[in-house]
């Protein structure tokens, strides 16, 4: 049986993918009955996730649609900090690592309370303020345009930074991720520093809860194989797992409880 949560988390995906849904479609494919769906359509507006319409719900994403910062931050709050804690144990004493803007890389900062060695840099203001208080961590903040909406730093300063620098390894969030088209962001200028972070690491770490998979935004970032390892949450599909495999990326998933704080 299919919890709530679970269940419209899977709506999402599925308007998202397919541009809109119909409530008897949806009954269909969940086995729930109308009144149900209706109720989870009614939540997910209410969370700016879908916008319903008449006999079912069309997709708020277009190629090039981003949410802000703030509306992102409390979507899928649980698979993002479960995907953060198993990031941070893929870090060791000593490293320099890069933590892309995005709320998904915000929430590895809790994790590294325990470090006692660590360079971060980081192009998310929000990202550094945060750090600034931990004193065992030396941060380093990229130049460049700020992004009001998602709080991060993006352009020709910024890339020209990181053109600078190498690090151990760079912790990447996207918006879209699919086998065939890869990595995908809505931004242009976006998308040319995470280009620019792939080249100045030494590993590359996506990571993505699973309403991410198969959705393709306006820019591309890189294919998929420029990807070392991928984090993704319990929700994925066993199939593009193995995808993923397949390609060569090493595939870790981050399990998903309530207990996660």
């Amino acid at each position: 049986m299919m919890y709530g949560e679970e269940r419209k988390k899977q709506i999402v995906e599925f308007v998202n993918q397919h541009g809109r849904a119909s409530v008897q479609e949806l009954c269909q494919t969940y086995d729930v009955s109308e009144s149900t769906i209706r109720r989870d359509l009614k939540e997910l507006e209410e969370e700016k996730l879908i916008k319903r319409a008449h006999g079912g719900a069309v997709s708020l994403q277009s190629v090039n649609f981003e949410p802000s910062f703030m509306e992102k931050e409390d979507t899928f709050k649980q698979e993002k900090k479960a995907i953060a804690k198993k990031a941070a144990e893929l870090i060791e004493e000593g490293d320099t690592i890069l933590i892309d803007s995005g709320t998904t890389t915000f929430y590895m900062i809790e994790e590294l309370k325990n470090f006692s060695r660590l360079t971060v840099v980081t192009n998310s203001l929000v990202t550094a303020l945060e750090l600034q208080q931990m004193s065992t961590i030396d941060v380093i903040v990229l130049g460049g345009a700020l992004r009001r909406d998602i709080i991060s730093l993006v352009g020709p300063v910024t890339n020209q930074s990181l053109q600078m620098i190498r690090v151990d390894k760079a912790f990447i969030g996207t918006n879209g991720l699919d086998v065939q088209e890869g990595l995908t962001t809505p931004n242009l200028m976006e998308a040319e520093t995470k280009k620019q972070m792939l080249h100045s690491a030494k590993q590359v770490i996506v990571l993505a809860d699973s309403s991410k998979i198969g959705k393709v935004t306006f820019a591309k970032v890189a294919d998929i194989e420029r990807v070392d390892k991928c984090i993704l949450d319990s929700g994925v599909s066993p199939h593009f797992v193995q995808q993923l495999e397949e390609i060569g990326v090493d595939v870790y998933i981050a399990e998903v409880t309530e207990e996660i704080v």
